[in-house]
């Protein structure tokens, strides 16, 4: 299974948990009080945080949550100031990584993201060592059992998605767009009555690395440890794995 569509039907079946529950809360009130920094608080001019809103609401995130932090974004009350910053690197086998961060501390971020790598076989790169590996797009993913093929695609292609993916061992459509198009899209495939399982601008791979057994499972350990730090809001790899590995990932 390709490392970006299993990862992200691993992480949405891990979501239901509490811890994992709370750690989401807390990236995305970063995000938001982040998109509303930069792009303002009013969500139908700044798409950033339009997205971040959804994600909110994905997780059930109390409205006053997403109000705090749009406010904290916007200055009228007091709140962290985060930088972004972007990691490379390489995971087991090879293994291309992106590491988004949101961070009030680079100094303390930075050692313990590389304590982390070291111990699942990791290390970090210098900058555009596999970025080019990746494009940013627009991802969403519509369960297979919701509808058809031809009317996803018929929604998605006729609202501009540039492909609609569908590999039989799978339990999800994939529509891929352009990052701007992502919300039009994800509206309208809704508006079609099928409901959209997760919606996110992405970095999707362009090649992969394969890898089983014991490196495979180090690798899903390796993104585990990573997006369970505070700091770091996403993870992107272009990692191949089996399916009984990432069947051990998703009960893990």
């Amino acid at each position: 299974m390709s490392g970006h569509s299993k990862w992200s039907q691993i992480k949405h079946k891990k979501a239901n948990t509490d811890a994992k529950r709370g750690r989401a809360f807390t990236k995305i009130v970063k995000e938001i009080s982040v998109a509303a920094r930069f792009g303002g608080g009013d969500q139908d001019g700044n798409p950033r945080l339009r997205t971040a809103i959804e994600k909110a609401k994905e997780v059930n995130m109390p409205h006053d949550n997403i109000k705090r932090a749009i406010m904290k974004g916007t200055g009228e009350i007091p709140g962290v100031t985060y930088e972004e910053i972007v990691y490379e690197g390489y995971g087991p086998g090879g293994v291309a990584l992106l590491i988004e961060v949101m961070t009030d501390n680079k100094n303390r971020t930075v050692p313990e993201i590389r304590h982390i790598m070291s111990k699942s076989g990791g290390s970090l790169g210098e900058t555009g060592c596999v970025s080019w590996i990746f494009d940013k797009k627009g991802y969403i993913l519509v369960n297979k059992s919701k509808a058809s093929e031809d009317s996803v695609m018929s929604a998605a292609l006729e609202a501009g998605a540039e492909d609609l993916k569908n590999d039989p061992q799978e339990d999800n459509y994939e529509i891929i767009t352009a990052p701007e198009d992502l919300n039009n899209v994800k509206t309208a495939v809704e508006k079609a009555n099928i409901p959209v399982e997760s919606a996110e601008v992405t970095m999707l791979p362009k090649t992969y690395a394969a890898l089983d057994g014991k490196t495979a499972e180090q690798m899903l350990r390796l993104m585990d440890a990573l997006e369970d730090h505070d700091d770091i809001q996403n993870v992107y790899a272009n990692f191949d794995i089996p399916d009984e590995v990432a069947e051990k990932g998703e009960r893990g």
